[in-house]
């Protein structure tokens, strides 16, 4: 007789577990277009201060809010663009990143607290322990990027450093992944006690990977402002790239802090992404995984329509603020059908 999974002990409650992580994705798909508010409306330098705990009070009287506007006051942003921003325009760029930072802190009990209460209970099922620590480390981390992130905009710049906010939105999207592979995970051992996490396959792990590399150009193309280089497509303009772009030495640094090399990769290589992101989806669909797969390519077909009326409309902001929403669906979408190309064929139990 088959022995059962040593991962399905009897308090084990794969299932309730799958559906926390899955609330968790969800918050973190919010975070993700809440951070591309913040981006887009210059929000994320109102507020100079890292306070991890008493941070989450808001400003509650004229003097506080004035002490905050004072603060801002002092940074490079505000004596290079908004020298005239009233309080009353300090307070709407001071919600976004508010918001931004409260979600922060939900993400984290919203994960911490629960992982606490199914550990105590006994409700983890064995080996899984190790991988959600890790996931819980992995959003400290995220917190004190973030801090990194802002920090480089105080002294020196009037914006964020670009490099340090593509981190900061790669590391919210491999948490991402992450956990949504660990829930699926859970969900296929709920189902069946025998069922061993899924494998990452060469097609899987390419067309993943494919993808990060394209959401690492967009998160350069948001840091830089390079959607606002050409608000034209298919042609950058009158030509496919323009001709006379100053290019920086070495050459490599334009791929990295050149507006319009950056923003010509993402255009393009967004079309090698999706090719490689429908290939999985076939090849999941033929396995079994229907919804996912065909979930992927619809994704696909809307994030290039997204990304494409994000140039058109010179980067109007809800059009972007979709485009990068929909970019976190996608890579839902994808992890699934990755996940399901990674598991082992279906036995029958028996005894």
């Amino acid at each position: 007789m088959l022995q059962p999974n040593p991962a399905f002990m009897v308090t084990a409650r794969p299932r309730a577990v799958a559906r926390w992580l899955i609330v968790v994705a969800g918050l973190i798909v919010a975070m993700v277009i809440v951070g591309g508010i913040t981006r887009l409306t210059n929000s994320g330098l109102s507020i100079t201060e890292w306070k991890p705990i008493t941070g989450i009070i808001p400003p509650l009287t004229e003097s506080q809010w004035q002490a905050e506007f004072d603060n801002y006051k002092r940074i490079p942003e505000y004596w290079t663009f908004n020298r005239d921003m009233t309080l009353a325009g300090f307070k709407a760029i001071f919600f976004w990143e508010y918001l931004h930072r409260v979600l922060g802190r939900v993400i984290g009990m919203a994960f911490a607290l629960p992982l606490l209460w199914f550990w105590m209970r006994k409700a983890i099922p064995a080996g899984y322990k190790p991988r959600l620590l890790a996931l819980l480390a992995l959003g400290g981390l995220q917190g004190a990027i973030g801090w990194w992130m802002v920090a480089s905009g105080l002294v020196e710049r009037t914006d964020v450093s670009h490099i340090r906010l593509t981190v900061h939105l790669l590391t919210a999207l491999f948490i991402l992944a992450g956990i949504v592979w660990t829930a699926l995970d859970l969900m296929a051992l709920h189902r069946n006690r025998l069922a061993a996490p899924a494998r990452l396959t060469w097609l899987g792990a390419g067309a993943v990977l494919t993808l990060f590399v394209q959401l690492m150009f967009g998160a350069l193309t948001a840091g830089l402002d390079a959607g606002y280089a050409f608000s034209s497509w298919p042609l950058m303009g009158d030509a496919w790239f323009p001709a006379g772009t100053p290019m920086m030495t070495p050459a490599i640094a334009n791929a990295f802090d050149n507006p319009v090399v950056v923003q010509f990769i993402h255009r393009w290589f967004a079309f090698a992404a999706a090719g490689l992101l429908v290939w999985m989806a076939a090849r999941a669909i033929r396995s079994g995984a229907l919804r996912a797969g065909w979930l992927v390519i619809v994704l696909v077909i809307v994030q290039i329509g997204l990304g494409i009326a994000t140039l058109l409309s010179g980067v109007q902001i809800d059009i972007a603020v979709a485009h990068q929403g929909n970019a976190a669906l996608l890579l839902i979408a994808a992890t699934a059908a990755a996940h399901r190309l990674g598991q082992a064929p279906k036995k029958p139990m028996v005894s």
